[in-house]
């Protein structure tokens, strides 16, 4: 893929990417750190942040790069680790990236299943996006808050409502703070992506079961590669987008022009998802 951007672009600035020790939230981790940000990534699980901290400094080792182990879940574990950060001097950029998801018959969910994707995609991203923000607010420091949300937000998703409910919540989020934040010169963006398969994803949102049947329908024929969602964020969080504020850019190939990513899930029979149940549990 061809690099665009100025490899100092984010020099001088440190960010904070919710769940990036895997996925996406890594590929964003790594592309910052080689245009020259300094990078912490959290997450819950030690060893795949520590596994992530060491793939982020092969690829840049003169960036400062740490990790956090965080629930975001709870705000007063998240409130401790902005503390800690700012000690450290504190982050110029936020990426809320940290969610949760998985295919359901919606009124087969229990409110336990409900929270569990709630209160990270939705609470977990309001609580660090209010920490972060209120320490900027407080010294007059700029700063930019990139939020990884879906096209849910533009066309629903049968199956994944409470995905869906969350994502569109944290546009609200976006939309409302970057009117209210923008004349301390914070600025609220987020991405919108399509298909871009990860291990994680493919495991709760697309199963063996359902991919025997399911073609890629974007009108590009393909999913998108990490590597160009990671310059998409780069160029957002940078001064180079400084006039873009409160805005969702969509990147998915043109896949939500033509279907919400639910259709074949319609098809499916009550023992079917009896089936797919089953197999969670196993």
């Amino acid at each position: 893929m061809l690099n665009a951007l100025n490899p100092g672009l984010l020099l001088g600035r440190t960010a904070l990417i919710t769940g990036g020790g895997t996925g996406l939230g890594l590929g964003m981790a790594k592309r910052f750190a080689g245009l020259g940000a300094d990078v912490v990534i959290c997450g819950r699980r030690e060893a795949v942040l520590d596994e992530a901290v060491a793939a982020i400094r092969a690829e840049a080792p003169a960036r400062r790069v740490s990790s956090e182990v965080c629930d975001i879940r709870n705000p007063d574990a998240v409130a401790e680790m902005i503390e800690r950060i700012e000690q450290g001097g504190g982050v110029d950029i936020l990426v809320n990236n940290a969610a949760a998801n998985f295919i359901a018959q919606t009124h087969r969910l229990s409110h336990r299943a409900a929270d569990a994707l709630l209160a990270p995609t939705l609470h977990g991203t309001l609580y660090c996006t209010l920490e972060v923000g209120r320490r900027w607010i407080e010294t007059g420091r700029p700063g930019v808050v990139l939020s990884i949300l879906s096209t849910s937000t533009i066309t629903g998703r049968a199956f994944t409502a409470p995905s869906a409910m969350a994502k569109a919540g944290v546009l609200a989020m976006t939309r409302s703070l970057a009117v209210e934040w923008g004349p301390r010169n914070i600025r609220l963006v987020a991405i919108a992506p399509g298909p871009f398969p990860t291990p994680g994803s493919q495991a709760q949102l697309n199963p063996a079961s359902r991919q025997s049947n399911r073609p890629t329908p974007a009108p590009l024929g393909r999913v998108g590669d990490h590597a160009e969602l990671a310059e998409l964020a780069s160029f957002l969080v940078s001064d180079a987008a400084g006039f873009i504020i409160g805005e969702m850019v969509v990147i998915d190939g043109g896949l939500h022009l033509r279907t919400s990513g639910a259709d074949d899930l319609l098809g499916w029979s009550d023992e079917r998802w009896a089936e797919h149940r089953a197999s969670l549990k196993r």
